[in-house]
């Protein structure tokens, strides 16, 4: 029955599925980059967005503004690579977001994804003590926080993958055995982000972030422009 309605699909959108592919990875595919899923909910959402960069540029905390698109373009970083992880592999990404998405832009990427990591290391920064030495249950500040984060973070993953938004195929990489997904999942985004909010001079600040989002560029323009391969 699966089998009859899955074909039933691929039929409808045009695409035949590749049978070396896991389920959820053909469903992606077919829905990759397909304008037709488009909602309005993303509208407000993108406002929200730049409301929040542009109320801490109002403020002049270019050490937030910096932490924020340092976490959001590692966050693109690791997409491209995950779905590079799906072309070398040929079965599936580390992580899928097949379905109910306004418009996905990798297989393991959406826009309500994207979005919500471009405010993420915005809502993070923001909760930094600006005493960098002082100690939370007698763990340095940075290092407790980018913890507890990830972790919490994980936790609403978790909860993403019982629900079947989020796909993890393998078993290095799942619910049942979350340490990778809490240490590059996570904390290296927050680790990363917390290391450009402290650093001493902006144009640190600028050299690191403009150099991250570089790579990403010229990322996308060779696998996914030239290459074809996300």
């Amino acid at each position: 029955m699966n089998l009859f309605f899955n074909n039933a699909f691929y039929k409808i959108v045009g695409i035949l599925p590749d049978p070396s592919y896991t389920d959820a990875t053909n469903e992606a595919i077919a829905a990759l980059r397909d304008t037709s899923h488009f909602e309005w909910y993303l509208v407000p959402f993108l406002a929200v967005v730049f409301y929040m960069y542009f109320t801490e540029v109002e403020r002049k905390r270019w050490d937030i503004v910096m932490a924020g698109l340092a976490f959001y373009g590692l966050e693109w970083f690791f997409e491209i690579l995950n779905a590079i992880f799906l072309k070398v592999h040929g079965t599936s990404a580390i992580w899928t977001a097949p379905a109910d998405s306004a418009y996905i832009i990798t297989v393991g990427l959406n826009i309500e994804i994207t979005l919500w990591f471009a405010m993420a290391g915005i809502l993070f920064a923001k909760i930094l003590p600006e005493d960098k030495k002082m100690k939370i249950l007698g763990i340095p500040n940075r290092w407790f926080l980018a913890m507890s984060n990830a972790i919490l973070c994980v936790f609403f993953e978790i909860v993403l993958n019982r629900w079947d938004a989020l796909i993890w195929e393998y078993s290095w990489w799942n619910w049942y055995n979350p340490i990778l997904i809490i240490i590059i999942g996570y904390s290296l985004y927050m680790f990363f982000s917390f290391w450009v909010h402290d650093m001493e001079s902006m144009k640190k600040r600028i050299v690191v972030v403009s150099t991250m989002w570089s790579i990403v560029a010229v990322c996308l323009i060779v696998f996914m422009g030239i290459l074809k391969w996300i």
